[in-house]
């Protein structure tokens, strides 16, 4: 253990948020989300499981270490309801409202038709499989920029 590093992220989640650059994505998913498959096409290669945590928890802990990007006029991209574009399920809201709380303002979020997401999940840095049992909650995550002082 670290200090000031979520306890819920290990040590796999925090190397994979190093290695990644600013406008990487990161997919965070549910248990239905085809993870494994889709994985293997990633730059990461393999797929990284958060035993334990529902969406919201595992968002709330990786934006306590990685910004989300400013560049963009939507860095958090969600599924959309097949079937349903409009539809809104409750872990929409949920992840809306931990991704602002981070930011601390709100940020937009564009959804994508179910194949759209999962050909935009293959060209992802990583993905991180989280317990919770959806459904649609399927998250990409574009990484900004850490604002560091000059190293001396």
């Amino acid at each position: 253990m670290l200090k000031g590093i979520d306890q819920r992220l290990s040590a796999e989640i925090v190397h994979v948020l190093m290695l990644m650059g600013h406008g990487d994505d990161l997919v965070i998913c549910d248990v239905n989300h085809p993870a494994a498959t889709i994985a293997a096409e990633t730059t990461y290669g393999r797929l990284i499981d958060m035993a334990g945590c529902d969406l919201p928890t595992a968002a709330a802990a990786i934006l306590s270490l990685m910004p989300l990007d400013t560049f963009v006029a939507a860095p958090v991209s969600r599924m959309q309801v097949v079937g349903d574009p409009e539809a809104q399920v409750p872990v929409f809201g949920a992840m809306q409202q931990v991704i602002d709380r981070a930011e601390g303002h709100s940020v937009a979020m564009q959804a994508l038709e179910r194949f759209a997401f999962y050909a935009a999940a293959k060209q992802s840095f990583a993905i991180i499989r989280t317990a919770d049992s959806g459904p649609y909650g399927c998250f990409i995550l574009k990484k900004g920029v850490v604002s560091l002082p000059p190293l001396r």
